[in-house]
């Protein structure tokens, strides 16, 4: 895959971790190959040995490459300041390359990283052609530094729209703001303004990342990607293939709720309401938790439960709770890769709140919402540098299925049942600059049926 995570890390760049690596990928190829003949031939006795021998050895080499890293992090804090190097570019998945040369020949590697991502986008309505808009939707920037071998720090500011100002679509942001502690080679510590688990697209957005030119409806309006909160929270991985997640952050904001038709509540429930650190109110909290599972070779399980407080504390919003749960898979045979998601969400102890402040309003506070999708691309096309994956996606989606504490004959209707299908592909020139097109249809809404095309790229 290409698929890159907005995260900092340090390798090393000595002759011998690039050895160790191209080992630990024929491993890694060699595992694979012998696991499938050990489960389909009854004879592979010799097979099997080797497989075990093979793991083994990976895991040797893994643990290995995780001295040599913090090797190299510790040459590159131990050097004074004075003498620092030049600041790195590195991609977005963390790998950085030699600083510039140190006075008298010598090089010293930066602990200083730089990360960033940029992509455009232009949709042309096929109903409406007038209405056909082009955009530079994101250019991000990040940087990340390493503190010593155990602790960094990381970063994101983003330009969305291209301009922001009082006149202008367009906003300015962190997206990231936090500092990671390894406790040991299973275990990190997290804190500051950082992305929620949720899903495939919240924690690995980068333009290369995912397929069509925008994000997917489920994972952006059922969960609010890109979804960022301010708190604490702790992350480990097993030698078994299992990951997880848990952490205390801040809560939505139900005092942020805008009643009026067509307003940003009525399309995006906690993306209307999520509060992504900007002065934001801390009587109510957030639970988190989160499960994966890695350990077959091409295949990923997993969920992410939220529970919290959002009324945090003001009047007439007390008692206000919202829950978020969603379940996730992907499988990757070969060249085909085939993705799943579904995500649903709800308001309790709203009634009160509808009652009193929303009734007769076009967009109260939904008891639920909801959505899931099904996706396939297929990898396999690759000529002269370049890969071509065609992808179709399917998504269903409900931002608002019944209001509770509504007087009768003033309940408005539940919000229409999306139904999308997005279709088209990826051309890569290069593993992390692509060009993507699709065209998406959306069922009793032919007015959204439009064509889309865009660029982007990460580093």
């Amino acid at each position: 895959m290409y698929a890159q995570h907005t995260h900092t890390d340090l390798r090393p760049s000595s002759m011998t971790c690039r050895i160790r690596r191209g080992a630990l990928a024929v491993a890694l190829a060699a595992y694979g190959t012998f696991a499938w003949a050990d489960a389909t031939n009854q004879d592979g006795a010799a097979l099997s040995l080797e497989v075990q021998t093979l793991r083994a050895e990976l895991q040797a080499l893994r643990d290995e490459v995780r001295e040599l890293r913090k090797q190299a992090v510790a040459e590159a804090t131990a050097a004074p300041p004075a003498k620092a190097a030049a600041v790195v570019q590195a991609p977005a998945g963390g790998a950085s390359n030699d600083a510039a040369p140190m006075p008298g020949g010598s090089q010293q590697r930066s602990p200083l990283t730089l990360f960033g991502y940029g992509e455009l986008g232009y949709t042309r309505p096929t109903r409406d052609p007038s209405g056909a808009t082009a955009n530079l939707t994101r250019g991000v920037l990040g940087w990340g530094y390493a503190f010593s071998p155990d602790t960094r720090m990381a970063a994101e500011l983003e330009l969305e729209s291209g301009v922001a100002s009082s006149s202008d679509a367009g906003e300015i942001e962190l997206e990231q703001f936090y500092v990671a502690h390894d406790i040991n080679p299973g275990l990190t510590l997290k804190t500051g303004l950082f992305l929620m688990p949720a899903g495939y697209l919240n924690q690995s957005h980068e333009p290369a990342a995912y397929y069509g030119v925008f994000r997917n409806e489920v994972e952006t309006r059922v969960i609010p990607s890109t979804w960022r909160e301010l708190g604490a929270g702790l992350e480990g991985t097993t030698e078994s293939g299992w990951r997880w997640n848990a952490g205390l952050v801040t809560s939505p904001d139900l005092g942020k709720w805008d009643p009026a038709a067509g307003s940003e509540c009525a399309l995006a429930p906690l993306q209307c309401t999520h509060q992504e650190g900007s002065q934001a109110k801390a009587k109510g909290l957030t639970v988190y938790g989160a499960l994966n599972y890695d350990g077959v070779l091409g295949l990923n399980v997993g969920g992410s439960l939220y529970t919290g407080d959002v009324g945090q504390g003001q009047a007439g919003f007390a008692g206000a709770r919202y829950q978020l749960g969603e379940l996730h898979a992907r499988w990757e045979p070969g060249p085909w890769q085939f993705q799943a998601l579904a995500a649903y969400g709800r308001f309790t102890g709203v009634a009160a709140i509808n009652a009193t402040l929303f009734a007769g309003q076009p967009t109260p506070i939904p008891d639920g919402f909801g959505g899931a999708y099904l996706q396939a691309a297929y990898r396999g096309w690759n000529t002269g540098g370049y890969r071509l994956s065609p992808f179709a996606r399917y998504e269903i989606l409900n931002t608002a299925r019944g209001y509770s504490g509504i007087p009768q004959g003033l309940t408005p209707p539940d919000a229409p049942t999306t139904r999308v299908l997005t279709s088209g592909a990826s051309l890569f020139l290069t593993p992390q600059v692509v060009f993507k097109a699709d065209y998406q249809v959306f069922r009793g809404q032919r007015e959204r049926n439009a064509l889309n095309l865009g660029v982007g790229f990460q580093f």
